[in-house]
């Protein structure tokens, strides 16, 4: 069987809104930049390969001036937002040992995939994976599953997708991958 999981709120805890709570003591700038930034057509677009972050920042600094500098300091540690998930992690092992093969699929800005893959070691545990940014597809478009099958010649009956959106889960099954709602550790735990 080969394991598929999402990255956010699976592998690495993406909780944009804490992150802020962590940056900014005024509730007023986090809500702002929560909608700003994380609620925008921008951050999908990054997440799709189409935007950079720099350009992004830029396109932020335009359209909010007077929030130019909390724009920036949101993006100067921006690898933080992501942390790592141990429970589900400490399977990754496991999975792997009982014969299993790992892969990942994620909707991820590049700035940030390159981030995880060189700040946490888990990665190489995976046999593959696909970042959106770098086919330029997201979840849950179609395309995005069938490039991920393409590309590590898997077949859809042979995989389990892991993801903590029902909208991603309901597209990979329509593909034919069985998909998991992602709650905790303990749903993957009940396939091995």
């Amino acid at each position: 069987m080969n394991f598929i999981f999402d990255i956010g709120n699976v592998l690495a805890e993406f909780k944009p809104l804490e992150y802020l709570e962590n940056r900014f003591s005024d509730k007023s700038i986090v809500e702002k930049m929560n909608t700003t930034i994380f609620k925008s057509r921008e951050w999908i677009l990054m997440d799709a390969g189409e935007l950079t972050q720099k350009e992004a920042i830029d396109v932020f600094c335009q359209r909010e001036p007077e929030y130019c500098y909390a724009i920036h300091e949101t993006f100067r540690d921006i690898g933080s937002i992501l942390t790592p998930m141990t429970d589900t992690i400490a399977l990754l092992p496991e999975i792997k040992n009982s014969g299993h093969s790992l892969y990942y699929l994620s909707n991820l800005p590049k700035e940030l995939s390159i981030y995880m893959t060189e700040n946490f070691d888990y990665f190489d545990l995976f046999d593959g994976g696909v970042f959106s940014c770098d086919p330029k597809l997201i979840k849950p478009f179609p395309e995005i599953y069938r490039y991920l099958l393409s590309k590590y010649d898997l077949k859809a009956q042979d995989c389990l997708f892991f993801d903590d959106i029902e909208a991603n889960i309901s597209a990979a099954e329509k593909e034919g991958i069985k998909g998991v709602l992602f709650t905790t550790a303990d749903c993957v735990l009940e396939y091995l």
